[in-house]
């Protein structure tokens, strides 16, 4: 699988948090905005004090309730491991459980160590999870959508494929950010430009707008409207010149 951001680039990429990686994806995205991939659906990060993840999407399917599949494929855990391993990190591991209601965890402290040893910081799961102090000290963060306590008949049913969690579909490979605001998932074409997109962004809106707005004390009210509105246009003018250079630049 190839990488198209480089560790350096995702390590800058985590200093924003999510909001603010969308703020520039749109701009250079191939997709309409609204199109984006993102949770459609509300998550729970339960480890908000370990910051931001970022890193490729592994996926995985899993069916807690069901015990035919340990029977059926009792080498399953290896085989999904050997995958596991073939792909370069940082590697975020998306989990599809098709139960519901849920009624086990795939994670846990034993798979938290197993998958940070094998190079993953996080998970995105719509099934639930447990041990949440010893997935924060493993290193592993998780947005899922609930807790629970017993992993019934946990065990990898089908990885290295789509799958869809909180409403929004994600493909082995795709690169993520996320945070306790939600995730978003970006095609690899729309990765070139994501670091400078996102950085001249927040530049201009500090430069245009922040600067003002934090700094509006004693200024008579109809004037910093007036103000603001001019300063939103060249916010405007500057971030349409910006990407407009960007585009002929690379064709």
């Amino acid at each position: 699988m190839e990488t198209p951001l480089t560790y350096e680039e995702i390590l800058k990429l985590k200093r924003w948090n999510t909001p603010t990686i969308y703020n520039g994806w749109e701009k250079v995205t191939h997709l309409e905005r609204t199109q984006g991939r993102f949770n459609r659906e509300p998550i729970t990060d339960y480890m908000p004090q370990m910051g931001i993840m970022a890193g490729y999407a592994v996926t995985v399917e899993v069916e807690p309730s069901n015990p035919e599949h340990q029977k059926a494929n009792p080498f399953a855990q290896r085989d999904y491991m050997r995958y596991l391993a073939s792909i370069p990190g940082p590697k975020i591991v998306v989990v599809k459980d098709r139960d519901n209601p849920h009624i086990g965890s795939f994670w846990g402290e034993i798979n938290a160590n197993l998958h940070k040893a094998l190079g993953c910081v996080g998970t995105i799961t719509d099934g639930a999870i447990r041990d949440l102090d010893e997935m924060t000290n493993a290193g592993m963060k998780a947005i899922a959508r609930q807790t629970c306590v017993g992993h019934a008949y946990s065990t990898p049913v089908r990885w290295g494929c789509e799958v869809e969690v909180f409403g929004c579909k994600i493909r082995p490979g795709d690169f993520i950010h996320a945070d306790k605001h939600g995730f978003l998932a970006i095609d690899a074409e729309d990765t070139k430009h994501l670091l400078e997109a996102v950085k001249f962004m927040d530049d201009n809106e500090c430069n245009c707008l922040l600067s003002y707005s934090r700094n509006a004390a004693g200024i008579d009210k109809n004037t910093f409207v007036e103000e603001y509105a001019k300063r939103t246009q060249e916010f405007n003018r500057r971030a349409t010149e910006f990407f407009e250079n960007l585009k002929k630049e690379n064709g």
